[in-house]
């Protein structure tokens, strides 16, 4: 809630208390403190049920700030949540469902309420060029889901949402390895293609990872390795993917060639050391 929502609560609320005191010291007839809540609470659910969120959220402010122990927190509390994760709020949406399962462990919505703030962490603003941390509050998010509800209908749901999140690390990982390999930073690039291979074996970029670091290795000379991880490309292509075998019959010939050029190089190198040495010796 902003500074000025505030203000204007606090006011409505002083107020309020102000006004019932009033009632009590002229006689009239005070209006019950858990019917006023209940009103209120019905008021906030008919606007809910109309998809005004944002006067949904204000009237619960009110009965969250006043109404403890009236029996309206638990629903108040859970409508919050409702609200802002219906306005696709998720940072507000996963913190009142949050406070939900803290205050309220005991509750029927709970499994729900787990299972929605999971989803709003999933839908917290990711980015594969920035920070993964809401990636990895949502993947532990669904992992607590699982271990509460380990029968749950809901698990295949959970199993998809946790492997897009997987998905994108996956992608913050090769991305990194491309970055390398455009500046021709090659080592630096086998590093995180090799642990790419190894911690997602499923990710959708696998095949084209295993291109890279052999494109990799090949540049750092290293023709032997290079033709390992070109043999795995090639046993893990379908027969009829033509794309692939284009890719690994052209890459097969690249490294033939670059071994080619290399052994040419140590040639012409040893020819040199060779003379050098030759007209140090005639020298002496």
């Amino acid at each position: 809630m902003n500074l000025f929502k505030k203000i204007h609560l606090f006011l409505y609320l002083f107020a309020l208390a102000i006004a019932f005191e009033g009632c009590s010291s002229s006689g009239q007839t005070k209006m019950k403190h858990t019917e006023w809540c209940r009103i209120r609470y019905e008021n906030a659910e008919e606007l809910f049920k109309k998809g005004k969120y944002g006067r949904t959220t204000d009237k619960l402010e009110e009965i969250l700030a006043t109404c403890a122990g009236t029996g309206y927190m638990e629903q108040a509390q859970f409508l919050m949540a409702e609200s802002y994760f219906n306005m696709e709020d998720w940072i507000e949406a996963r913190g009142e469902y949050g406070s939900f399962i803290l205050n309220f462990p005991g509750s029927p919505f709970i499994e729900t309420a787990e299972f929605r703030k999971a989803i709003s962490s999933f839908n917290m603003e990711f980015r594969v060029s920035r920070d993964e941390a809401n990636t990895t509050i949502a993947m532990k998010d669904f992992e607590r889901y699982l271990s509460n509800y380990p029968d749950s209908p809901l698990r295949d749901s959970v199993n998809y949402y946790y492997n897009l999140l997987v998905e994108r690390l996956a992608e913050k990982e090769f991305q990194t390895a491309r970055l390398y390999m455009r500046m021709d930073k090659y080592q630096a690039a086998v590093i995180y293609l090799k642990e790419f291979l190894e911690t997602y074996p499923k990710s959708k970029r696998h095949t084209e990872a295993l291109f890279m670091i052999t494109e990799a290795y090949n540049e750092l000379d290293q023709f032997e390795t290079a033709k390992l991880y070109l043999n795995i490309a090639r046993n893990e292509a379908a027969p009829d993917d033509k794309d692939s075998q284009k890719k690994i019959e052209k890459t097969e010939k690249k490294i033939d060639k670059s071994e080619l050029a290399f052994a040419k190089r140590m040639k012409k190198d040893s020819q040199k050391k060779k003379f050098w040495k030759e007209d140090r010796q005639m020298q002496n």
